[in-house]
């Protein structure tokens, strides 16, 4: 096995990016090394998206986003108030803290994960990264969950909103059939981002420190960044302030994956109106929910929309049964393309290194 300078052993337990950027500037064995890096890479998305198909999500005991929940909860009941606050610069320096510290810790304990993976054979490397990788992202939860919603509206009405509760936080009693379907179409699309390829994007630039550091912005922009109450008894906290940097930096984490999503579904669907879809992500409170969605909603062609907050596509007809199985199969095949972007770097990197060996 190459030697590795230490600083060459740290950039590449943070970065798979650095990986290929030793494969295009290193000299002698070194290019073979960094080649089987990245496809250690590769097979790491292939094993985190077979496990999330086969088995689903891991125990809650074991689950890390259910610990990053548990350590949100426990700081936020000390950074938020009990009562509204004219003034909220020492509440925002406290969630700013609070979050950074709390980010720092997670990417370090995914750091050493990484590290302590064994550097050889690349095949173990990756197979167990990519055991560390999944429950960083989940897909069979989210379509599971967005088709169960479907199940529960052909039961009854009652019972679609009811079901619809498990995937938002809005009040449900009131919406009617389609907007039952709108609800559930748009939380796929926008989780299609969140749990897939954000947190696939960030694997890629930082490693398994940049999937798990993204995966606690997201679950800290759920439970802090939306303002107002939150909470119930003793537990109920005013989120006015305390909340706003996890806001804004889950916003600038999905920046990037938020359009990539919307371009992976154009592209699927066959494209989409540009300046439609620049309109419809210009509407929405978040700059990049309106992405993913409203390029959903034109590749069906139905509205979507959150009353009285926005409307996505409104030339669109109102969604109906079949569109939320549509949806699904669309989202399903962006998920597919992932897989086989994976297994093509596989395959050309494997044939790379066979070259190389066989060949000179």
């Amino acid at each position: 096995m190459t030697a590795i300078p230490l600083i060459e052993l740290l950039a590449t337990a943070v970065s798979p990016l650095a990986w290929l950027w030793k494969l295009c500037t290193a000299s002698g064995g070194a290019p073979q090394l960094w080649a089987q890096d990245l496809m250690g890479a590769a097979l790491a998305v292939l094993v985190a998206l077979a496990l999330d198909r086969l088995w689903g999500e891991p125990p809650v005991w074991l689950h890390p986003v259910v610990w990053m929940g548990r350590l949100l909860g426990a700081t936020g009941r000390w950074i938020a108030p009990r009562a509204p606050v004219s003034r909220g610069g020492m509440r925002f320096a406290a969630g700013m803290l609070a979050w950074c510290a709390q980010a720092a810790l997670v990417g370090l304990i995914y750091a050493v994960l990484q590290l302590l993976l064994p550097p050889q054979p690349w095949w173990l490397a990756g197979a167990l990264a990519g055991v560390l990788l999944k429950p960083l992202l989940s897909w069979r939860m989210l379509k599971d969950e967005v088709l169960a919603v479907e199940a529960a509206l052909q039961q009854s009405l009652p019972a679609g909103r009811e079901r619809l509760t498990w995937l938002v936080s809005r009040d449900t009693a009131q919406l009617d059939a389609a907007t039952v379907r709108e609800s559930a179409i748009e939380t796929l699309a926008e989780n299609l981002n969140d749990s897939v390829i954000a947190p696939l994007f960030w694997f890629l630039v930082a490693g398994l420190p940049g999937a798990a550091i993204y995966r606690f912005a997201n679950t800290a922009d759920a439970m802090w960044g939306y303002p107002g109450w939150r909470g119930t008894g003793a537990q109920r906290r005013h989120w006015q302030w305390a909340g706003k940097w996890a806001a804004r930096a889950d916003d600038v984490l999905n920046w990037i994956p938020a359009r990539i999503t919307a371009a992976w579904l154009a592209l699927l669907a066959g494209g989409v109106s540009w300046a439609g879809l620049r309109r419809d992500a210009a509407v929405t409170p978040s700059p990049n929910g309106g992405w993913p969605m409203g390029c959903m909603a034109q590749a069906l062609g139905v509205h979507l929309s959150k009353p009285g907050v926005y409307q996505l596509n409104p030339a669109g007809r109102a969604p109906q049964a079949d569109d939320v199985q549509r949806a699904v199969a669309l989202a399903s095949r962006v998920v597919t393309l992932q897989v086989g972007m994976a297994l093509a770097a596989l395959a050309c990197l494997g044939l790379w290194l066979w070259r190389a060996a066989f060949h000179g």
